[in-house]
């Protein structure tokens, strides 16, 4: 049975996307499948939609298959990373599709099931990968990583800022010890961590597991890919709509649509060539949060940025 699962801005998400929808033979990619809420969503409330689920992880992709039963004559399922989409759309023989949507970060089932390593409430193995079998776990990283490249990643990817005393602790444990699970990890990070810093910004452990997470599933270089390969997909009228849940990856969004959503020449030009107008618009002003009744409801909403852009003219990328 899949664990509980509430969709993050969920009627937002079907708002901006239902209307590039509407035609028949339309096709949309959830590009971050999970357990399939935001699609069924999709699929219920845009009847002349096709789907395209995409997932690194074959478990998620078992789950939804399940979920999205009753719509499988409209569905096609794909065991992929996201910045595969224009691999994924050329083996399906579409040339371009009408939305996407990516609901960035860890999925409610990886969060749940507590033998993923993911969440640093309860002991397990240090895994966190999101496609469990291939590449190095968690484990691995801190095993293996040299002092330097661990405070790398831990100030990168996690904004930690006791990241060179971190490093260095799980330096001097494992070669004690190797380290396996996380109540090892999170121990550690109690000890290392002042008292002063840990009474703000959350549970002391949540800024290094980010950055092992990162790290392990590759997420901002894989999402630096996967952004402007969404928008190159898009055919005119279509709509990419991401929620990210940290500043890391919401600010490479943003860059990735700024740069589309902007005329190339001069602000003070008075006429712009059509070839030099924007490709996109702007669907939202900035990044919307979700609202206190949702975080309320769903807590794991709390942190969510949304942003969304409309295709408006071909791009000589697209």
């Amino acid at each position: 049975m899949a664990p509980a699962h509430v969709p993050v801005l969920l009627d937002r998400c079907v708002s901006l996307l239902d209307p590039a929808l509407a035609e028949a033979g339309s096709v949309v990619i959830d590009a971050t499948l999970g357990l399939a809420g935001h699609s069924e969503a999709l699929l219920t409330r845009c009847p002349n939609a096709h789907l395209i689920g995409i997932d690194r992880d074959v478990h998620a992709l078992e789950l939804a298959a399940e979920r999205l039963a009753p719509f499988a004559g409209r569905t096609t399922l794909v065991h992929a990373v996201y910045d595969e989409i224009p691999d994924v759309l050329d083996d399906l023989g579409v040339a371009a599709v009408q939305g996407v949507l990516f609901d960035l970060g860890v999925s409610s089932m990886q969060l749940d099931v507590r033998e993923r390593g993911f969440a640093y409430a309860e002991d397990a193995p240090l895994d966190m990968r999101m496609n469990d079998t291939t590449g190095p776990t968690a484990a691995e990283v801190l095993n293996t990583y040299p002092a330097a490249d661990l405070a790398r990643i831990l100030r990168a990817y996690g904004e930690e800022k006791f990241a060179r005393q971190i490093a260095r602790a799980i330096v001097t444990e494992r070669e004690q010890e190797p380290f396996t699970n996380s109540a090892r990890l999170v121990d550690l990070l109690y000890r290392v961590i002042p008292v002063p810093a840990r009474r703000t910004g959350g549970h002391p452990a949540k800024r290094t597991f980010q950055a092992l997470r990162i790290e392990v599933n590759e997420e901002l270089d894989v999402l630096a890919r996967a952004v402007p390969a969404a928008l190159d997909s898009i055919s005119v009228g279509g709509r990419v709509v991401v929620m990210s849940y940290h500043s890391l990856e919401d600010r490479l969004v943003k860059q990735a649509f700024a740069g589309r959503t902007r005329s190339t020449v001069p602000d003070d030009l008075p006429v712009v060539p059509e070839e030099h107008k924007p490709e996109l618009r702007l669907l939202t002003r900035g990044a919307e949060k979700a609202s206190a009744a949702e975080i309320e409801e769903n807590p794991r909403a709390a942190s969510v940025r949304l942003r969304a852009v409309e295709r408006v003219r071909m791009g000589t990328a697209a």
